[in-house]
């Protein structure tokens, strides 16, 4: 086996496609307030996107409030625009560089809104295990033709790298499902 194909590497690489999953999933709304619901949201910072809790501070008051304490006066305006343009269904109320987020029950539709959401999010979870998948399998094609590994181990890692690739794929399908059940619980 050729130092170049590391089929730990990206079983590694597929592993933070999930955890990133289940970082954004974590972010879905299912009714009580949780300041990782809007950890996910980036703002137009400084001239550059960062994520909400470099500029601010998110704190949960009550179970269906967050709070969100922005460290720079000149931030607050970009910080509730972000909030408000995350596609979460939520809307910020400004008390000068405090912004307080109540939490409304979720009704049906927007409980298959933040469905369709978390598909999109496995969705791009399973683009990303493919695209490393895709990656592994460039290296090998490379080392075939470059007389560095035979056909047989060729066929013989690639096999690996889709039974890996099956496994990751598998993994997100069981976040999703599990996302999906506590979303739709009324």
């Amino acid at each position: 086996m050729s130092a170049e194909f590391d089929l730990a590497d990206l079983k590694r690489r597929m592993q933070g496609a999930i955890a990133t999953l289940k970082h954004e999933l974590g972010g879905l709304r299912t009714g009580r307030a949780s300041a990782s619901l809007i950890e996910p949201v980036n703002v137009e910072a400084y001239g550059q996107t960062m994520p909400l809790n470099q500029v601010a501070t998110i704190s949960v008051p009550e179970p269906r409030m967050l709070s969100v304490q922005v460290w720079d006066k000149g931030m607050v305006g970009a910080v509730d625009k972000a909030i408000r343009n995350a596609n979460l269904g939520l809307s910020p109320t400004v008390e000068g560089q405090v912004l307080r987020i109540r939490i409304p029950e979720l009704n049906e539709q927007r409980r298959k809104e933040m469905a369709k959401v978390a598909h999109k999010y496995a969705e791009d979870a399973r683009v990303a295990i493919r695209h490393v998948r895709r990656d592994g399998i460039d290296v090998l094609k490379k080392l075939l033709k470059d007389k560095e590994i035979s056909e047989d181990d060729e066929k013989r890692h690639q096999s690996e790298v889709q039974k890996a690739t099956d496994q990751c794929v598998a993994d997100v399908d069981s976040a999703l499902v599990a996302k999906e059940r506590e979303i739709m619980q009324v």
